[in-house]
């Protein structure tokens, strides 16, 4: 199984220096419809509801008190994702990818995984709280990109 870290070297090698912000959304979106369309999780690493939105912790160690993702991930390896995975991350890419930071933050703080998993809490308050990818595939799956 690819990690994390093989997802987001994969999106940096494709566009380049990125926003950390931008990375966690498009990491995030990539595990979202490679659950819908290819019924695999794609990474292991938990997804946290955060108040920037849905957020990959172990990523966010990595980048943390950085505008800019790192170029490279240390033990990343993007040959081993497969081509159905490549393919996915390329059509999240293609459909997230033009757009900002801001626009992918309050787009996920609209949807249902991030905004069940943040109830009680107020935008700005942190939160921790996992996202299961059985409630990330139910909500996506009644979705079309």
């Amino acid at each position: 199984m690819a990690h994390v870290f093989d997802v987001a070297q994969y999106i940096v090698n494709k566009l380049g220096r990125i926003s950390t912000i931008k990375l966690q959304k498009l990491v995030y979106y990539s595990k979202a419809w490679s659950l819908v369309w290819d019924e695999d999780p794609l990474f292991p690493e938990e997804v946290q509801a955060w108040a920037i939105g849905p957020v990959v912790p172990v990523l966010y160690e990595v980048h943390k008190g950085q505008f800019f993702s790192p170029m490279n991930f240390k033990g990343a390896d993007p040959d081993t994702l497969t081509e159905a995975q490549k393919e996915t991350i390329d059509l999240v890419i293609a459909s997230y990818g033009p757009h900002d930071p801001q626009f992918l933050v309050a787009l996920s703080h609209s949807e249902q995984p991030w905004r069940m998993h943040r109830r009680g809490l107020r935008d700005y308050e942190t939160g921790h709280e996992p996202i299961s990818d059985l409630d990330i595939a139910e909500y996506y799956s009644r979705l079309e990109i």
